[in-house]
């Protein structure tokens, strides 16, 4: 097994909190997770329909045999629970007591905010971190490896081909997940929907285009896109809000949460294939930025990360806030440094009138540099915790 980065801070909010909740992506690997984490506890799975119809008819008769907590797993298929979970941690705040695991965002967080405010401590789990991967040495050697297979769990917990797993999620969460989410008539029309915004990976969410693109109203893409980041397979990167005396682009950056799963939908059947695609300098974005995101939730952090373009198309890949502090971040997937890259990290801090602000490098290469008051860092020494 390989162990996460986020069991620590599990075990941190479970003696602060008496419900503990995991959240993420099928697949992410939040029931092994929880179960390794709390290995006394009993283990229940409302995705059995036996264990779900007694939480949906008796759920005070299915908690009260558990008088030292359980970990509940897909809690979000039983909402009835909530509101009796809430009642027996109110008369005994015994921390860590419980443990919820859900794979959606709309039906694990609806719960907790409307009956468990305050009695929750919350961590996000996506697919497995860079660090997570070296600490077990299965890091691929290869950049474009690890581009292609991605990180969800499975791809390394067993000998299974890239393509076929993927093809396999992409069913499943399109039977289950998506019909619990939203109402799809036509399926094909909606893996076409999926399959443009893989194509949009790091770009400016353009609803309008993506839905004409895809036949779709605007309506509709706006709800499709809703249910994407809900279930984990997108994220939307916000614009940052502070203003240099320049216009700012106010249009959120589209994310795919697993580049495997992004170049599996963009027909990547090779990672010799990447070496030389088009979208190779968006995967790669994508797989830096959510090195970072994986850096906050692993910790319980709410997303730090915002991106700043003005309306000269001056950008910067990462924003950073942390107080009165912002830290910026530029990506670029060659695997040679050049001092062009730091060009807009330059302008940046000439624009805010801080040149002392933290500025950091990924790139594609293997070397570790410092550049000036710049640091540059290969993809494989992330996430830049000194930073």
């Amino acid at each position: 097994m390989i162990e996460r980065d986020s069991s620590r801070t599990l075990l941190r909010l479970a003696r602060g909190f008496p419900i503990v909740a995991i959240t993420g992506p099928r697949q992410s690997g939040k029931t092994t997770l929880a179960r390794m984490t709390f290995p006394k506890k009993p283990y229940l799975s409302l995705e059995d329909p036996d264990m779900l119809m007694i939480a949906e008819d008796d759920p005070r008769g299915l908690l009260s045999r558990f008088p030292d907590g359980v970990v509940l797993d897909e809690a979000q298929r039983a909402p009835k629970l909530f509101s009796y979970l809430q009642t027996l941690v109110d008369k005994d705040m015994l921390p860590g007591k419980f443990m919820l695991t859900g794979s959606q965002q709309f039906g694990l967080l609806s719960g907790i905010s409307q009956s468990l405010a305050g009695r929750v401590g919350l961590v996000h789990l996506l697919p497995f971190s860079i660090s997570e991967l070296k600490a077990a040495k299965r890091l691929p050697d290869n950049l474009s490896d690890l581009l292609f297979c991605g990180q969800y769990p499975p791809l390394y917990d067993r000998e299974l081909a890239a393509a076929d797993w993927f093809a396999g999620y992409m069913t499943t969460y399109i039977e289950r997940d998506l019909r619990q989410l939203i109402n799809v008539r036509d399926l094909s029309a909606f893996q076409r929907f999926v399959k443009m915004c893989a194509a949009r990976t790091g770009q400016l969410l353009n609803m309008s285009s993506l839905a004409a693109d895809c036949g779709i109203t605007h309506n509709t893409a706006s709800s499709w896109i809703s249910a994407l980041e809900a279930s984990y397979i997108i994220f939307l990167l916000r614009p940052h809000y502070r203003n240099f005396n320049k216009r700012l682009v106010k249009t959120p950056k589209l994310y795919f949460c697993d580049t495997g799963f992004a170049a599996w939908l963009l027909g990547i059947r090779a990672p010799e294939q990447l070496s030389f695609h088009a979208q190779r300098g968006a995967l790669f974005e994508t797989l830096v930025v959510t090195e970072f995101l994986k850096a906050c939730f692993n910790q319980g952090l709410q997303s730090n990360l915002y991106f700043w373009r003005d309306s000269k198309g001056l950008e910067i890949d990462l924003v950073l806030e942390e107080g009165d502090l912002l830290k910026t971040v530029e990506i670029k997937s060659g695997q040679t440094f050049v001092p062009e890259f730091l060009t807009n990290l330059i302008k940046w801090r000439e624009l805010s009138g801080r040149g002392d602000l933290p500025a950091l490098l990924v790139y594609g290469g293997e070397q570790e540099l410092v550049k000036g008051t710049i640091k540059v860092l290969p993809w494989r020494k992330l996430p830049a915790k000194d930073y």
